[in-house]
């Protein structure tokens, strides 16, 4: 993915509960908090998964339901006629539309309607036919890499490579909801651009801002951040999510922070420039000096004044001649 400033993904995911007309106040929302994209996750659950599996801890904790995941995922179902609703109101609005395919189906049925990129999730790290698939695919990939270790990540690599990918960009995360901050490892981003040399970026589960603006200001080129209307609403994901004011307040965070970090370049700024004229240094005549004179460190010192040659100079100025009289204080040129 190559873009000028970093991609700010609003992840709806789930946070719709099956029901199509929240998912497009999701996008409106999405819209207005400044996201560049609104992603959702799209699934057939008999293709993902099989019908007894239990929830993990925090989805029954957070649904307060004892319901398989099969259960919960399918009543959390968008189908694909809803999902090519969502992606023409995306249009219509001025969104980005992107989601996740969790199996082959959906993939397919999502480059069909249009998606900017593939979005590989957490829990199809390893899974070698889909990540082959998926690279024979010539789309930008971005594959995010909770739960895995870097050899895990090389695996995946190796078989998007082996189906054709040559545009991956790599998101650091940890699968908690909500992640703790001496969960989140942050750093870890960075080992992922060293090893694979790829561009990186961050999908944040914590609470609140102050991890997803640090990772823009360590180099991620992609935020993204669950994002729901109402934490209180049931759903395994919205406990973990940004509500849109939050949301609001990330994306103006981020956009400063890509301002503050500028260019790299060291050099004074012109608003430096004119405040220098008056509060750096520079030589002055410590008592009256003759035309003719020869200066030593007695005759100057160094003040704050708005003529003269910078303090810098000051060895070229000791043993120099005065070229014109000058009064005590007088800047010496």
């Amino acid at each position: 993915m190559n873009q000028s400033k970093c991609l700010i993904i609003a992840e709806a995911g789930v946070n719709h509960n099956g029901d199509v007309n929240l998912a497009f106040k999701l996008c409106d929302a999405a819209k207005a908090s400044g996201a560049d994209i609104v992603k959702f996750q799209t699934w057939k659950t008999e293709a993902l998964i099989t019908q007894n599996v239990a929830q993990a801890q925090y989805q029954m904790e957070n649904t307060g339901l004892q319901e398989s995941q099969f259960d919960m995922l399918k009543e959390l179902e968008l189908t694909q006629k809803e999902f090519r609703q969502v992606k023409e109101y995306c249009d219509s609005i001025g969104i980005i539309f992107a989601s996740t395919a969790d199996e082959l189906e959906s993939l397919d049925f999502l480059i069909s309607i249009g998606i900017p990129f593939i979005k590989i999730g957490s829990g199809d790290m390893g899974n070698i036919p889909f990540l082959r698939h998926i690279g024979a695919k010539n789309i930008p990939i971005i594959m995010s890499t909770g739960m895995s270790s870097l050899s895990d990540i090389e695996l995946s690599l190796q078989a998007l490579k082996e189906g054709g990918a040559t545009d991956i960009t790599l998101l650091h995360c940890t699968t908690s909801y909500p992640c703790a901050y001496e969960n989140v490892n942050l750093r870890a981003m960075q080992t992922l651009q060293d090893t694979f040399q790829l561009p990186v970026g961050y999908s944040d589960h914590t609470l609140g801002n102050t991890v997803a603006v640090a990772a823009v200001a360590m180099g991620a080129q992609i935020i993204e951040k669950h994002f729901t209307l109402d934490r209180n609403m049931d759903g395994p994901d919205h406990k973990a999510s940004s509500t849109p004011e939050e949301f609001k307040k990330l994306v103006h965070a981020i956009r400063n922070t890509e301002i503050a970090l500028g260019n790299g370049e060291k050099v004074p700024t012109p608003t430096e420039k004119e405040i220098s004229n008056v509060v750096l240094k520079r030589i002055v005549a410590k008592r009256p000096i003759q035309e003719g004179q020869i200066i030593t460190s007695e005759d100057i010192c160094v003040k704050r004044n708005d003529t003269g040659l910078s303090c810098s100079q000051w060895d070229k100025v000791v043993g120099s001649i005065a070229t014109k009289n000058y009064w005590i204080e007088e800047g010496i040129e």
